[in-house]
């Protein structure tokens, strides 16, 4: 499913037009993204958490040389899935 194919389902589920569908995913994606911007998570009950984690800098190895190397500090961006979406993602492989 991509960008076009969730507008389009959000607009079936909620009876509105497909245009009304891709700004209310816009409006969506842009709040989640500010939220991680400002390093503020966001949590969807049921569903999960987008949140925001700060990795400091370390030292690695270059895996070609084994030399060390510097990795600078980052901040990545993770999904953790609520237990109740994470059980029904569980059930449908089994």
């Amino acid at each position: 499913m991509n960008k076009n194919d969730l507008a389009e389902a959000i607009a079936l589920g909620a009876d509105i037009s497909q245009t009304k569908g891709e700004e209310v995913l816009k409006v969506l994606l842009e709040i989640i993204e500010n939220q991680l911007i400002n390093q503020e998570s966001v949590q969807l009950s049921g569903f999960g958490t987008f949140a925001v984690k700060t990795r400091s800098a370390r030292v690695g190895r270059n895996p070609k040389t084994g030399d060390p190397i510097e990795i600078g500090a980052s901040i990545a961006i993770r999904f953790i899935p609520g237990k109740a979406f994470k059980d029904q993602v569980n059930l449908a492989i089994d």
